[in-house]
């Protein structure tokens, strides 16, 4: 959980001060072959 929120941090501070709104909608973490696992972005 703390590398994604590190992660989550640094995709957010490198958001083009153009751009309006949410950057980030949603999250989807898998493995190669694996299930999708939905983050909540806003409990990031």
């Amino acid at each position: 959980v703390e590398n994604f929120k590190a992660f989550h941090d640094v995709i957010a501070k490198a958001k083009p001060a153009t751009v309006k709104g949410t950057y980030i909608t949603n999250l989807t973490i898998t493995t190669t072959q694996g299930v999708g696992i939905k983050v909540d972005v806003n409990s990031l």
